[in-house]
């Protein structure tokens, strides 16, 4: 009996995927558990219309990531941190800080999707990378000031 998976199952598929099992299997395991359903014509139609449904949020999300990123690019963050009279800060920039920061422009990323490639701790000019969605990372560029100078 062929079924159209609704969860991913081990050992047998993910979901949305048509599969051939036993009948004894899907009718007394799979269906009832909501695992999956029979793959009639309607059904198989009805997958296809999802899955092309789902492509189209996914370029959507995807076209919305892109002009976020090209957006981003285009600024320079100020974060700004306690710091000694050396430039050393009292701590360290974490990517936590630089979301708030992204945040207070009107722009929400996720803290831990934002990598910083070593510890920030003293003042200057620094980079860090975000990923925005799947395949579209983006460059962040910041500056670290002491906490007094903001004008």
């Amino acid at each position: 009996m062929k079924v159209i998976l609704r969860k991913d199952v081990a050992a047998l598929g993910d979901a949305g995927e048509v599969v051939a099992v036993k009948n004894g299997y899907a009718n007394n395991y799979l269906i009832p558990q909501g695992m999956a359903i029979r793959a009639t014509e309607g059904t198989l139609k009805a997958l296809e219309t999802e899955r092309k449904q789902q492509v189209k949020k996914v370029e959507m999300l995807r076209k919305t990531a892109r002009e976020l990123a090209a957006k981003i690019e285009q600024m320079t963050l100020k974060v700004f941190a306690k710091a000694g009279e050396s430039g050393k800060l009292f701590g360290t920039v974490t990517s936590g800080d630089i979301a708030d920061a992204l945040k207070a422009q009107g722009i929400e990323i996720d803290r831990r999707k934002i990598t910083l490639e070593a510890p920030v701790k003293t003042l200057g000019k620094y980079e860090a990378d975000a990923k925005v969605f799947s395949d579209v990372a983006v460059k962040i560029s910041f500056e670290v000031e002491a906490e007094g100078s903001e004008a």
